[in-house]
């Protein structure tokens, strides 16, 4: 029987292949990839009670992501868009593993069946007087 993948090469992989060559992201978009995997590894050694560097990938479970996007808005106080993107980014990470170790492809696939959180936006229906005055009178 084959170990469980380690997280280190494939971390490796995505950010200098997949990201950076692959897909060509932005230096922005890698750092704010790096930055919700970080975030991600460090919770997962918590829970776990391991170094990060001892994970393998079947400690990132679905039920310990649903946990670190529930820490994210609850602890931290994250919005709703700032945990969507880090949910991008791991759903990300996770679509790359699929592809590049097949073997995980079960683990990948329940991490991407993940949904992205609907955040309740107002919507502004109608403008009175006093604001239509302000308008023009801005122009």
């Amino acid at each position: 029987m084959t170990a469980p993948p380690a997280l280190a090469p494939l971390l490796e992989s995505f950010f200098r292949h997949r990201l950076a060559k692959q897909r060509n992201a932005t230096p922005a978009t890698i750092s704010c990839y790096r930055d919700a995997l970080r975030l991600l590894i460090l919770f997962a050694a918590r829970c776990s009670n391991k170094k990060p560097a001892a994970l393998v990938l079947e400690d990132l479970d679905r039920d310990l992501v649903l946990a670190f996007l529930d820490e994210l808005e609850e602890t931290r106080k994250n919005s709703i868009s700032t945990r969507n993107a880090r949910l991008t980014a791991i759903r990300s990470f996770f679509h790359h593993v699929a592809a590049d170790n097949p073997a995980s492809f079960g683990v990948a696939n329940r991490i991407l069946t993940i949904p992205i959180k609907r955040a309740h936006v107002e919507v502004t229906h109608h403008l009175t007087g006093a604001e239509v005055d302000a308008l023009i009178d801005a122009a």
